[in-house]
């Protein structure tokens, strides 16, 4: 006696070996996935993509030493970068920090400047016609002309006058209509004319940020009227600036 076939019972053998196969199929489709073959949550066949972590930026050319004096709270910073440490020509770049995370981002510049005739130094002693290597604070500003809407603190004083010659010969009038005082050997938080010299008057002062005459300063380092203008519309006391100012050698420290 011969027994019926069930060609239904075949069927549902049959599904349930596509499905099984089906199945293997996608926990093998990410073989490198975390968590298994596929990893977590894989029955959907799709493959987890990780963000790679990101390091903040750093302010470029500048060494541990350099980055290690700019303060924790400082989040604008210009960097005056000098071609060598005798020369009078720089460059300069204004710098901000609005997200840690982030990191330094450039936000102006790079601009062509001059500073002292003789170069830079790691110890300014009044005369020596160097500027001085370091990070400084900005936090007072001036100039002869009015306050073209600076965020720093404006003194427009008529004794921001200047005359005679550089020393190419070219003339020094104008170089004060705009200026930002250098915290070096000042009290800051002072008009850029006050004369108190904390460090003591031989080692210098009176060091700014000042309109280009188109040549070599004492000591301060200069910018063209525009560029200065700019500048003023930029440095927020919000932010902390600093100035990190010295040839390339030492600022690479």
């Amino acid at each position: 006696m011969s027994v019926p076939r069930r060609p239904h019972v075949l069927l549902v053998v049959m599904f349930l070996l596509v499905i099984g196969c089906s199945a293997g199929a996608v926990q093998t489709s990410d073989p490198e996935a975390p968590g298994g073959a596929a990893g977590p949550g894989s029955g959907t066949g799709q493959t987890l993509s990780v963000e790679p972590s990101r390091t903040p930026a750093e302010i470029p050319d500048l060494g541990p030493e350099t980055r290690a004096r700019i303060p924790a709270t400082a989040r604008q910073a210009l960097v005056v970068t000098g071609k060598g440490p005798d020369s009078n020509r720089s460059a300069v770049v204004l710098h901000s920090l609005d997200d840690p995370a982030l990191g330094w981002r450039p936000e102006a510049g790079p601009w062509p400047a001059h500073n002292g005739m003789e170069g830079w130094t790691d110890r300014h002693l009044a005369d020596d016609l160097r500027s001085p290597v370091g990070v400084f604070g900005l936090t007072d500003a001036g100039g002869r002309l009015p306050d073209p809407g600076a965020l720093l603190p404006y003194d427009e004083e008529a004794r921001f006058a200047v005359s005679g010659e550089g020393f190419l010969g070219e003339p020094l009038e104008g170089s004060f209509d705009y200026v930002v005082a250098i915290n070096y050997n000042r009290t800051p938080g002072t008009s850029p004319l006050d004369r108190e010299r904390p460090l003591g008057e031989e080692r210098g002062g009176g060091i700014w940020v000042h309109v280009d005459h188109g040549g070599p300063t004492q000591g301060c380092v200069s910018l063209t009227e525009d560029r200065m203008r700019e500048l003023l519309l930029l440095l927020d006391p919000a932010k902390s600036p600093v100035i990190v100012m010295g040839d390339a050698a030492s600022l690479a420290r």
